[in-house]
């Protein structure tokens, strides 16, 4: 691609939009120019209306960029990234899609929409075909396509390349990290030395979202998967990188080691297109039977790679496995703007 393309952040000074900020430094096909937030941050420089968060210094190339409000404008580029709160994200998103521009969302809002693709580049990405349908009944030039929640991510990942042997039934537990909470996120007395056994919607989340990724376009909809989906979620003391054990039910029985091939061999449309945010493996198996973990495996292929392992046989359903996945990069950011490189690749962002 010779000339990159503008790109904007909505909700820019939160935490997944200051790691939107951090991943989209140096791009090769994207070039960050626009920046929005909440009244409070508009008018003010970057650096001014941020406490920068992450590790590391803030991008040099934003710093002195000018927040905006959140609503299209005339310098307002074709791709925006989402990051806005729930609270606002529905208003918000729906503008910027009127306006014509494409709205590529980490928010909850739409993600169960019928007409919203609820994008994992990997598994389902036949589901950009519902976008025409979404244009047409909401009269958009632009549009809106979503990605899970962070949690789901990681179960689906799992679960994907085990769609041939037929999902029946899955039981999934959680063990989410703190920075999954945003900041401030959790008290530090009520995390440190804790599990807090609930986070509010999640578990609802995980259970729908699961069924809608993993379902099959069909004419001019997306019917969901129709496997049972049951989870229980979790919040425990780890900074990044949440933990995904479930259990699983197929119609047909691959064996353990015909899962662990199924799961290592598995890709997709972006590991086809070369896409640059696209792992070379978006999933990698281990065998050690401590493994994953947190601190040694959120970062695989640059945060966008999940790492299964514990791969065996359960003795109430037939399988079970635990996952990995690096919440805010592959569970979040990273996973929108992987979503954004494929709709432009598939043609329905024009270059």
């Amino acid at each position: 691609m010779e000339k990159r393309i503008d790109v904007g952040v909505l909700g820019a000074t939160g935490m997944v939009g200051q790691q939107f900020i951090r991943l989209l430094e140096n791009h090769p096909w994207f070039r960050l120019t626009w920046l929005g937030a909440s009244d409070r941050s508009a008018g003010k420089r970057y650096k001014e209306a941020t406490n920068w968060r992450l590790d590391g210094e803030m991008p040099a190339g934003v710093a002195d960029l000018v927040v905006r409000e959140c609503k299209p404008d005339a310098e307002t580029p074709p791709i925006v990234f989402s990051a806005t709160d729930a609270s606002v994200a529905t208003e918000i998103e729906q503008a910027f899609a009127n306006a014509g521009h494409w709205v590529i969302s980490n928010s909850r809002n739409h993600r169960m929409d019928l007409d919203v693709p609820l994008l994992v580049a990997e598994i389902n990405a036949e589901h950009l075909r519902v976008l025409p349908t979404q244009q047409r009944l909401r009269g958009w030039t632009g549009g809106i396509v979503t990605n899970p929640n962070c949690s789901t991510i990681g179960l689906v990942m799992g679960l994907a390349p085990l769609r041939q042997f037929g999902i029946r039934k899955v039981v999934v537990a959680t063990m989410q990290a703190v920075s999954g909470a945003g900041y401030p996120g959790v008290p530090s007395m009520d995390i440190l030395g804790n599990v807090v056994p609930y986070i509010g919607g999640e578990e609802e989340k995980m259970q729908t979202e699961t069924q809608k990724i993993l379902g099959n376009f069909d004419a001019d909809r997306i019917a969901p998967m129709a496997a049972n989906v049951s989870a229980h979620c979790n919040r425990v003391p780890a900074i990044d990188g949440h933990t995904v054990v479930a259990s699983v039910e197929l119609e047909t029985k691959p064996g353990v080691e015909g899962l662990k091939k199924a799961m290592a061999e598995f890709s997709g449309r972006p590991q086809e297109l070369k896409l640059p945010f696209a792992p070379k493996q978006p999933l990698v198996v281990t065998d050690a039977p401590d493994r994953p973990q947190t601190r040694r495996d959120a970062l695989a292929g640059n945060g966008m790679t999940v790492t299964v392992g514990r791969v065996r046989e359960c003795t109430v359903f037939d399988y079970k496995f635990t996952a990995l996945v690096h919440n805010t990069i592959r569970g979040a950011a990273g996973a929108a703007i992987l979503n954004a490189e494929l709709l432009l690749e598939e043609g329905y962002v024009q270059r």
